[in-house]
């Protein structure tokens, strides 16, 4: 059973291609009680999905039945050449890094975002957090976490890995739609634990109007305490699912298979537009990255709903920001052409908004003709998205 609320980014929201109770005050929640992970002095490194130079790294975690039922790890993405082997003398490849933090329903994939780092002086890492991505693969309920606090513990360990361990001097925080909030939150948790914050369409409003957000909220925040597993399905996307469906039907699949056959015919517009199988240009796995997406579920979303107020109670990080977003908006119902011109997931006027309360050094930058998720947009907006992210950094970090 589904029941109806406001709406949150459900689409692909992330990922790259080849080619969290008392009422939030800006601090921290209290430690959340939890099961330790098995103590392990050996690094567990194997060869990424991406394939060489590609590797992961399994980060063991608390169990917490509560805030992020059956999730016992993350995973650390980064390249072989990164830091010297264990045990060798020597420094980092670049005395710089990013850790990146992807959003809901997504996992790291985009390896030309890595590529416009790495050419300009940045190590690049991407942590799937956990139940999400390569962290998510066999659980019963990918991405439902329910205080999003819980990452803390792998963020923590994952910035130690890449500051204590690979020797890297300065880390930016990157972030996109929930990865986006996720960073936010942690720069104004942990203030001096990073030199800057870069968030790419983060997720610091609900995508409704104020009414449905304060009576919808308040309805999810109920709901969530007695059937935290409750599904809270977005009307508008529901909507424009059932039209490509029925779309669907009556042609052949890109790939000539009859109409009606096997694979995701609801794919999402967002979806359609942008992945391989639908002629776009991206070709991530839709398994870890699927749609429609994985389900929203109540306790999640009252997560999300918690840290948002504490955005419009005002953060006070630190550390420079940039946020990054398109110059329009459109509704999952928009047109192809105009979903791959613009953000069919969150509003960049909310997002413009709500950069102002994020900290003392905050620079907001639009990007025409981007998508939700400006790495993956189509040319001349990717490059000038990436080039905005590395000139700022240079700008501001030197």
């Amino acid at each position: 059973m589904t029941e109806t609320a406001p709406t949150e980014p459900s689409g692909p929201t992330g990922p790259a291609a080849h080619a969290t109770h008392a009422e939030p005050t800006g601090s921290a929640s209290p430690p959340i009680p939890a099961t330790a992970p098995p103590a392990s002095s050996t690094p567990k490194v194997s060869t990424d999905i991406l394939g060489e130079p590609w590797v992961a790294r399994r980060i063991d975690v608390a169990l917490n039945e509560t805030a992020a039922p059956n999730a016992d790890h993350a995973v650390l993405v980064h390249q072989r050449g990164a830091a010297p082997a264990a045990g060798a003398q020597g420094a980092p490849r670049h005395e710089r890094a990013v850790l990146y933090l992807h959003g809901r329903n997504d996992y790291f994939f985009q390896t030309h975002l890595a590529d416009a780092f790495l050419q300009a002086g940045y190590e690049f890492y991407a942590l799937d957090l956990r139940t999400c991505g390569r962290a998510g693969i066999g659980h019963p309920s990918p991405h439902d976490v329910r205080d999003l606090r819980i990452h803390d513990e792998e963020i923590s360990e994952a910035l130690r890995i890449i500051r204590s361990e690979h020797g890297h001097s300065a880390v930016v925080l990157n972030g996109h739609s929930t990865g986006g909030l996720q960073a936010a939150i942690w720069a104004a948790d942990h203030p001096g634990s990073v030199e800057a914050v870069v968030l790419n369409s983060p997720w610091l409003q609900l995508n409704a109007s104020g009414l449905i957000r304060s009576y919808g909220s308040a309805y999810v925040d109920v709901l969530s305490r007695r059937s935290p597993e409750r599904i809270i399905d977005n009307p508008a996307e529901a909507k424009a699912r059932k039209r490509l469906a029925a779309e669907a039907a009556s042609a052949p699949s890109p790939d000539g298979a009859e109409a009606g056959g096997s694979g995701p015919v609801e794919a999402d517009l967002y979806v359609r537009v942008l992945h391989r199988r639908w002629g776009g240009e991206w070709d991530w796995d839709l398994r870890l990255k699927p749609s429609p997406a994985f389900p929203v579920r109540a306790g999640f979303l009252a997560g999300i709903r918690r840290l948002q107020r504490e955005v419009r109670h005002g953060l006070g990080i630190e550390a420079p920001v940039l946020v990054c977003c398109s110059t329009t908006s459109s509704s999952p119902e928009a047109s192809p052409e105009e979903a791959l011109h613009s953000d069919i997931v969150l509003s960049v006027e909310q997002i413009i908004e709500r950069a102002a309360f994020l900290g003392t050094d905050v620079t907001v930058r639009q990007i025409p003709g981007g998508v939700h998720d400006l790495a993956l947009s189509p040319s001349p907006a990717r490059e000038e998205y990436l080039a905005t992210v590395t000139g700022w950094l240079d700008e501001h970090l030197g």
